[in-house]
């Protein structure tokens, strides 16, 4: 039997993940760029995205873009994981 199919348990989870949200929210890293607040995971996909567009001319002039496979996935996917390294090079705290 599913934890969740008890009554009792339906509400408890409904109350207990909003709780969980708002208490880890003031776990995000801000950083302060010319006076404003920027949340760190936003300076991540800004930089993962400039990485991402920045290798594209790499690919084109190596000419591996016609062999990556399907374009609208593999820069949103490249992004992605140089969105990830930049966090972890920046705000890993272990």
């Amino acid at each position: 039997m599913p934890i969740l199919s008890h009554p009792r348990s339906i509400p408890t989870a409904r109350l207990a993940a909003p709780a969980i949200a708002f208490a880890l929210a003031g776990c995000d890293p801000v950083i302060n760029l010319a006076g404003a607040n920027f949340p760190g995971w936003l300076l991540c996909a800004i930089a993962g995205i400039a990485i991402a567009a920045g290798l594209r001319p790499l690919f084109v002039a190596l000419r591996l873009e016609p062999h990556l496979g399907p374009l609208a996935i593999v820069y949103p996917a490249l992004a992605t994981l140089a969105a990830c390294l930049v966090w972890l090079a920046f705000f890993n705290r272990v």
